[in-house]
């Protein structure tokens, strides 16, 4: 029986010393995420919708700030979120892609609950989990989850799901980034005397 004791102290021992080199290694080799990566993605709107040509925010910023994408490739940030970006890196303004889409209102998914069949094609494409539902029963939208990236929609068989726009209220209004002044060029005129 002593050797059984021994053998399990020797191994608590063993895992204790493990333990205390990896947390050690955790704290001294820590990567640190890069913070510009973190300023652009606070600057992205979250809707993970693909819309960039990147499955999410956090890969676009990603790609931003490794120079592979440029800054204006994100609809639903619009040319407010372009001017932002643009502020954020000192690059140029540049208006939005038209090849990623076309900046929209925001919008809300709604189910038509007396049409919906419970296929749950549309809680497989929720980037968000932002639809409730299980098999063959009814789905709903959590209103504050939907990020109105309109992925559910092409999925459902029976087109029950309708993008609403949402009306701006106070908690969601948000200050627009002022338009730049407008360029003139200056025409230099030749002044005769006579």
């Amino acid at each position: 029986m002593s050797g059984f004791v021994v053998a399990v102290v020797l191994v608590v021992i063993l895992a204790l010393l493990l333990g205390a080199v990896l947390g050690f290694s955790a704290v001294r080799f820590r990567v640190e995420a890069d913070p510009l990566v973190e300023r652009i993605d606070a600057l992205l709107p979250q809707t993970q919708c693909g819309q960039c040509g990147y499955p999410g925010c956090r890969p676009y910023a990603e790609a931003i700030a490794s120079g592979e994408a440029e800054i204006n490739q994100c609809p639903p940030g619009g040319e407010d979120g372009i001017h932002k970006l643009a502020d954020l890196l000192g690059v140029e303004f540049k208006p939005l892609n038209s090849e990623h889409g076309v900046e929209k209102p925001k919008a809300l998914a709604l189910i038509d609950e007396d049409v919906c069949i419970g296929c749950t094609l549309c809680i497989q494409a929720c980037p968000v989990d932002a639809i409730v539902g299980s098999a063959k029963h009814m789905h709903t939208v959590i209103a504050s989850e939907c990020t109105g990236c309109e992925l559910c929609v092409a999925p459902c068989p029976v087109d029950c799901i309708h993008m609403v726009e949402v009306g701006e209220t106070l908690e969601s209004w948000k200050w627009k980034q002022p338009k730049p002044p407008r360029q003139y060029s200056v025409i230099p005129i030749k002044v005769v005397k006579s």
